[in-house]
């Protein structure tokens, strides 16, 4: 007797008839265990700011990070299961932070679960809190178009980081057929003759298995060619590397972008098909936390969000909740300091050796450095106490908050990690994200010059500047290494396209900067010595610069992204004719970015083929006076004579003029173009680009036949009115002598350039590792090697004449002085092949 039978069920006990919560910030006020007493100023505005527009399709809520984030995306998720919208999923980029958002959880009191079974969850009693991988994937629990599984309807979907989810949704729609396939060889042997017609050399080196080469099917070819190329596809649809990306872009494959490299075909439609998984394009309410990055673009073509409702966030009143960063670029400070002298730096710091005399006179901090390739990581390797792969990625962070290990690398992740506090107190960015995938590579080169490609290179680096600080208490210095991340801390259109606050931490650095300009590390040491000292004159003048941001008030969502999403919703409809109207209203207005409008050309051309084939052709060829780089008619391209400047000099004082706008920007542009050419096998297409950006700043006209007609020379420069120089990089090669095949390629080039060019001198140029011929090989007659010493003493010398142009007011713009430089760093026409190149030698023996 008296025992008690039942447990009691307290939420049903002096309730009565009340209604229940609705408002985020009352949910919290009425938990009875609060982890904290109040919410944060910041997420109380988030929280208001939301419930007034909570019957927004979507809405984007922008926060510094560490500003609470996860607890305000976890009450929103409580207050529409408490409306009785629907179903609530709070979705993580991976498994680790989802654990992470479920502790959060544990401490608000908030029910969770992690299977999308569960009947608390089916029952809107608790949050599914799981990854973005598990409900957008083509086997998705959560249901896909035409799979004849029952939906689970949502009322709202919680996409945290969504930025760093956005890689998975591509991922995720994009078919990836690795060259070891059977269906590889079967798409090589059935499009050769089209990727021939684009790329003779792509071709080659496609089956030479060159990393960096990326050819498209010409949609032409794609699209006539649907029967056979779905009959050949489907058979394997149940697949292991097909079942999860085949059901959500089947339905469009004839809208996809085939491109073929020497690792696999990838299979990409113009946009994420989003409307596969019902359960998010149907949810009541989509609700994306993202940083404060200022370009959500990207929102609208991965995910159909409403771009009026993206263009209008969610954000606290003041953005002052970030922590406290320095931002140096060293080589920006003293463009003679060199890199590696940066990494013993760094090396001295993670031991507690500030100032470099081998004595430990401070404490020991993490380092973290963010690096891009596995090519980046070996020169830290001296260095480092650990180097990271995505893989090993947890584990690493969790030692890093545990306490102090060193110098850490983590390789090409620069998103959607937290190092707080002692786990990161000084972040190093050593180099940029390269695109990885083949459809991102064409993009890189047709769109290089592009504000597009700008926006999204700005919003990479800072993600990777993020990391280190992550709440408004937290502190880090960061330095930029390398002359592309100088230049984008110090370009005004680079600037303008960071975060207000990251931008006013950028001009407090930018002020240090100017004091230590020109010292050597020791300037850099004590800047760095003030930030993580906590010194208070750098804690008054850094808390102030950030007292006075505010959040902008409006995203960018680019009127291409926006075309784009809207013409693909119309050609996956059938309507594509509408698709290429409403892609030709936005073109109308780029006036002043010809490499975006011509790339844009191609995905019209590309819709227009679907219902009148002549049209798209002449709509390429159109294409092609914008943009060099898109898809060569199926006519081909008549290549155009090039003509050498009347006077180098001029030409160079020209270009250069318009180019930079001060002395500093030239010495640091020029850097960071010679920084591209490197011996490298993954960036032979960043290594051609630059070389032709060379020739431009020595006063050259210099173009890209190979990638302009499908044939000639990687770059050809017109040295005089009847001299060329003929060019072939090798920068990928690995061999210790010139093969016979490389010798044969830049033979035709020869020839091709005296049969468009009569008349002309065509000097014959490689830029190779070595000037030894292999035994079969014959050397092109009078040709000349930029073997690797002499490359390195011609970037030295191109470095010394932008130092000297830029040391003095407008001297870069005056052509006497270019000419004088020109000539005592001998790089006229007449002798830079003759200094900086050597005849090739027979193998000995041979």
């Amino acid at each position: 007797m008296g025992e008690h039978v039942m447990g009691l069920d307290w939420s049903r006990i002096g309730t009565g008839d009340q209604e229940p919560l609705l408002h985020p910030r009352e949910i919290f006020a009425a938990l009875t265990n609060r982890p904290w007493p109040y919410l944060r100023q910041e997420q109380g505005e988030v929280l208001e700011g939301w419930f007034q527009r909570r019957n927004d399709r979507d809405v984007v809520i922008k926060q510094n990070t560490g500003g609470g984030k996860t607890a305000a995306g976890l009450l929103i998720a409580q207050s529409t299961l408490n409306e009785g919208i629907g179903k609530a999923v709070y979705l993580a980029p991976d498994t680790y932070l989802a654990s992470q958002v479920r502790a959060e959880a544990r401490k608000l009191t908030l029910a969770t679960c992690d299977d999308p079974n569960d009947m608390a969850f089916r029952s809107q009693q608790a949050i599914l809190v799981t990854t973005f991988q598990k409900l957008i994937n083509g086997m998705s629990v959560f249901g896909v178009v035409g799979d004849g599984r029952e939906r689970i309807d949502l009322g709202l979907v919680v996409v945290d980081d969504a930025h760093a989810a956005l890689a998975t949704t591509e991922g995720q729609f994009r078919l990836t057929i690795p060259a070891l396939h059977p269906a590889y060889e079967a798409l090589l042997a059935m499009f050769s003759a089209d990727l021939q017609h684009q790329s003779a050399k792509g071709w080659q080196d496609i089956q030479a298995g060159d990393y960096s080469a990326a050819v498209r099917i010409p949609f032409w070819s794609w699209a006539n060619r649907q029967r056979e190329v779905m009959a050949l596809l489907h058979p394997y649809r149940q697949d292991y590397g097909f079942k999860f990306e085949w059901p959500l872009i089947a339905e469009d494959l004839k809208l996809c972008a085939a491109t073929v490299t020497s690792r696999g075909v990838e299979i990409r439609p113009p946009c994420p098909p989003i409307r596969m998984i019902p359960a998010f394009a149907r949810a009541a309410r989509r609700v994306y936390l993202t940083a404060t990055l200022s370009d959500d673009s990207v929102l609208v073509t991965d995910l159909d969000a409403d771009p009026k409702l993206v263009a209008r966030p969610v954000t606290p009143g003041r953005a002052s909740d970030l922590g406290d960063r320095m931002i140096l670029a060293p080589i920006a400070l003293n463009p003679s300091l060199d890199d590696e002298a940066v990494r013993v730096m760094a090396g001295q710091f993670a031991l507690g050796d500030r100032d470099g005399d081998g004595v430990e006179d401070s404490p020991r901090i993490n380092v973290v450095v963010l690096v891009p390739s596995d090519k980046a990581a070996e020169a830290w390797k001296p260095y480092a106490a650990r180097i990271h792969h995505v893989g090993q990625l947890a584990a690493g962070v969790a030692e890093l908050k545990a306490g102090h290990v060193g110098l850490v690398v983590l390789v090409n992740k620069y998103d959607g990690i937290d190092l707080p506090r002692d786990a990161c107190r000084l972040l190093i960015l050593d180099g940029i994200p390269r695109p990885m995938d083949a459809v991102e590579r064409r993009e890189a080169v047709a769109l290089a010059n592009s504000p597009a490609r700008l926006a999204r290179e700005v919003q990479r680096i800072e993600q990777g500047m993020g990391r280190g600080v992550r709440d408004s208490d937290d502190h880090c210095a960061v330095l930029l290494l390398g002359a592309n991340l100088g230049v984008a801390t110090s370009d005004r259109l680079h600037l303008s396209l960071f975060s207000p606050a990251t931008r006013a931490q950028l001009g407090l650095s930018r002020d240090i900067a100017d004091q230590i300009k020109g010292e050597g590390l020791d300037g850099i040491r004590a800047a760095l010595g003030a930030c993580l000292g906590r010194d208070p004159q750098w804690l008054e003048r850094s808390r102030r610069v950030l007292a006075e941001v505010r959040y902008a008030e409006t995203s960018i969502v680019r009127p291409e992204a926006v075309a784009a999403r809207e013409a693909f919703d119309l050609a996956s409809a059938g309507q594509s004719g509408a698709a290429a109207e409403r892609l030709q209203r936005t073109m109308n207005g780029l006036d002043d970015d010809d490499a975006l409008r011509g790339w844009m050309m191609e995905q019209k051309a590309a819709y227009i083929h679907l219902t009148d084939a002549g049209a798209a052709q002449r709509a390429l060829a159109g294409a092609v006076q914008d943009n060099g780089f898109v898809l060569k008619a199926a006519a081909g391209t008549p290549p155009e004579k090039i003509r050498a400047a009347a006077v180098q000099a001029r030409a160079a004082a020209q270009f250069l003029g318009e180019t930079y706008e001060d002395g500093r920007l030239l010495v640091l542009g020029v850097r960071a173009l010679l920084e591209e050419i490197v011996w490298d096998e993954e960036r032979t297409n960043d290594a051609e680009a630059a070389w032709q950006g060379l020739g431009e700043h020595l006063g050259f006209t210099s173009t890209r036949p190979e990638k302009l007609y499908g044939t000639g020379p990687d770059n050809l420069w017109a040295l005089t009115a009847d001299r060329h120089a003929v060019t072939e990089l090798k920068t990928g090669c690995t061999t210790d002598t010139i093969v016979k095949k490389d010798l044969d390629q830049l033979g035709g080039s020869v020839r091709w350039d005296q049969e468009q060019h009569p008349g002309v001198d065509a000097l014959a140029v490689m830029v190779h590792p070595s000037r030894v011929l292999d035994p079969k090989a014959i050397a092109v007659p009078g040709m000349r090697v930029i073997t690797g010493q002499k490359l390195e003493d011609l970037k030295t010398a191109v470095v010394a004449y932008a130092v000297a142009l830029g040391d003095g007011p407008g001297r870069w713009k005056d052509e006497q002085a270019v000419a004088a430089q020109l000539t005592h760093h001998r790089l006229t026409a007449g002798v830079l092949f003759q200094t900086y190149a050597e005849t090739p030698r027979a193998a000995a023996g041979a």
